[in-house]
């Protein structure tokens, strides 16, 4: 009978323990946060956290492409010009950049997509529709310094854009 008990006691206790487990791949950085604030920066690997206490936020580092939907402008001479964008970033690995992707800004996917349409609307604002259509490569190095610029204390590092 006293087997029983200790058996009765250890399956909670094992229970515990499994539900602390996460493994963070390679290709991730995990924040550690224990009660609500920042505790630690987790490598790839295996880690054990406190269930309840602790939370495991995973954030992809590896470069990612977001499309800048497709948009209409007006020309500096009244014309329409339809444009599409690729925006090609990562999270750098630093744990002060992992941080602030996600304590700087919210949801950088969506931010980079509204960035980069009004920086096009504005860049190709102030140009006609025949100056647009051939320095394409101005425009790109604009939008990517200007992207670059703005997303330097989100932790977010621009790689390229592509004009469509």
């Amino acid at each position: 009978m006293g087997f029983l008990n200790y058996f009765y006691l250890l399956i909670p206790l094992f229970i515990f323990l499994f539900l602390g487990i996460r493994i963070v791949r390679p290709t991730h950085k995990g924040l550690i946060e224990r009660l609500g604030k920042y505790r630690k920066l987790a490598q790839p690997g295996f880690h054990w956290i406190i269930p309840v206490v602790d939370r495991l936020f995973l954030v992809n580092v590896t470069e990612q492409m977001i499309d800048a939907e497709l948009q209409e402008i007006i020309t500096n001479d009244n014309l329409n010009a339809t444009v599409d964008a690729q925006v090609y970033f990562r999270v750098k690995s630093d744990e002060v950049s992992v941080k602030g992707s996600t304590y700087n800004v919210n949801n950088y996917p969506y931010q980079i997509v509204n960035l980069a349409r009004t920086t096009f609307r504005n860049i190709i604002g102030t140009l006609t529709l025949k100056s647009a259509n051939s320095e394409r490569g101005k425009i790109n190095l604009e939008l990517h310094e200007t992207l670059f610029r703005e997303t330097k204390n989100w932790g977010i590092e621009i790689i390229r854009t592509e004009l469509k």
